[in-house]
C-alpha cells in the first residue's frame, strides 16, 4: 500500500466523515465525543476475519464495508435499540491498496447512512489477512430491550423472511468455477450470492416486534437451530418445531439439486441470515405478521412454540418429532 498510517486514515475520514446529530467530535482525536441519548446504551461489536469469515476473490470491497457494519446493527436491532455510533478498526497486509480500502469504506459509510448512523473513530493495523472489527453504539427506551432470556412456555416462534440462502451462497461461492459462472447467470443463482454478499438488518422490524410483545429475540447469525438453541437456555425453556413450515429461501430451494444441497438443512443450520428470531404471545402472531407486511413487505413465519425445557424437537411434515441438533455455525468447532 503507498499510503502512509496518516494518509490511510484521512483518506478513510474524508470518506466516512460527516455532520451527525449528537456527534461532537468525529474522527481524528485520541478519541471520539458524543452527546449520550434519553435511553439505555446498547453495545455490540464483531469481527470479520479474511479466510474465516470471507474471501477477497469472492466479495468486492464495498459489499464487505457494508457487510461489516450490518452484521452488527442487527444485533443491537435484535435488542429492539437503534443503531447511532459506530468504531471501525482495520488490519490490513501489506499487498491491498488504497483504492480497496476507499471502496472498503464507501460501503461502510453506505450502510450507515441507511441507518442514520455515524462512523465517529477506529484504529489501523498491519496484520497478515485482512480483518475488520465493528463497534456499534445504539440506544433503546429504558427497560424496552428485548433479550434472549424471556420466552415463556406456550410462546410462538416466529422468524422474519427467508432462511438459508447466505449459506446456499457460501456453497455457490465454494463450487467448481464451471458450475458457480452457470449459477450466477440465473436469478437464484445471483439471489444466493447477495444474500451472502449483502445482508439486511430489520431494524425496523424488530420494533415492530417489540411492540407486538416480543418476549425474546435475537438475530440468526449462527443458524436457526444453534440459535434457537441459544434462547431457550437462555430462557430455560424448551422449543418444538415444525419443519414443513420453516421458511426456506425460495433461491435456494431452486438451486440445491445444482449445488449438491439439501436446502432444508442450510435453513436450518447454515447462518448468517441475519433474519430475526423471536418468541410471541400466540394471540400477537397475525398483528405482528400484518405490522411487518404493511410496514415493511417482510413476512413472518410462524414455526413452532415454546415449550417445557429442555432441548428442540423438530416434527416433521408426517407429524413424527426426533431431536433437533444445534447444527450451525461455531468458530471453535474441529472443522469450522
Amino acid at each position: 500500500m503507498e499510503l502512509s498510517e496518516d494518509e490511510l486514515i484521512e483518506a478513510i475520514r474524508r470518506v466516512v466523515a460527516d455532520d451527525h446529530p449528537g456527534v461532537v467530535l468525529g474522527i481524528g482525536d485520541d478519541a471520539a465525543v458524543v452527546a449520550p441519548g434519553v435511553g439505555e446504551t446498547v453495545l455490540t461489536t464483531d469481527m470479520l476475519v479474511e479466510g474465516i469469515h470471507f474471501e477477497r476473490a469472492s466479495i468486492s470491497a464495498r459489499d464487505l464495508g457494508a457487510k461489516a457494519i450490518v452484521v452488527n446493527v442487527s444485533d443491537v436491532a435484535a435488542m429492539a435499540a437503534s443503531p447511532r455510533y459506530a468504531l471501525v478498526s482495520l488490519a490490513l497486509p501489506p499487498e491491498v491498496d488504497a483504492a480497496w480500502v476507499v471502496d472498503l469504506a464507501g460501503g461502510m459509510r453506505a450502510a450507515c447512512d441507511e441507518h442514520a448512523m455515524a462512523l465517529v473513530g477506529g484504529d489501523t493495523n498491519r496484520a497478515p489477512v485482512v480483518t475488520i472489527s465493528v463497534t456499534v453504539v445504539g440506544e433503546v427506551p429504558p427497560g424496552r430491550a428485548v433479550r434472549r432470556s424471556g420466552a415463556r412456555v406456550g410462546d410462538a416462534i416466529v422468524v422474519t423472511g427467508e432462511l438459508g440462502g447466505a449459506a446456499g451462497g457460501l456453497a455457490l461461492a465454494r463450487a467448481a468455477p464451471a458450475l458457480a459462472a452457470g449459477a450466477l447467470s440465473e436469478p437464484w443463482g445471483r439471489a444466493l450470492a447477495e444474500a451472502l454478499a449483502r445482508p439486511v438488518a430489520r431494524v425496523g422490524e424488530a420494533r415492530t416486534l417489540a411492540q407486538a410483545g416480543a418476549t425474546a429475540m435475537m438475530d440468526l447469525s449462527d443458524g436457526l437451530a444453534k440459535d434457537l438453541g441459544r434462547l431457550c437456555r437462555a430462557s430455560g425453556v424448551g422449543a418444538r418445531i415444525e419443519l414443513a413450515r420453516v421458511p426456506v429461501a425460495a433461491a435456494l430451494r431452486e438451486g440445491a439439486d445444482a449445488l449438491g444441497v439439501d436446502a432444508l438443512a442450510l435453513a436450518l443450520g447454515g447462518g448468517e441470515d441475519y433474519e430475526l428470531l423471536a418468541t410471541l404471545p400466540p394471540e400477537a402472531v397475525e398483528p405482528a405478521r400484518a405490522a411487518l407486511a404493511e410496514r415493511f413487505g417482510v413476512p413472518l413465519a410462524e414455526i413452532g412454540r415454546i415449550v417445557e425445557g429442555p432441548g428442540l424437537v423438530a416434527v416433521d411434515a408426517e407429524g413424527r418429532g426426533s431431536p433437533l441438533e444445534p447444527l450451525g455455525w461455531d468458530h471453535f468447532a474441529r472443522g469450522s
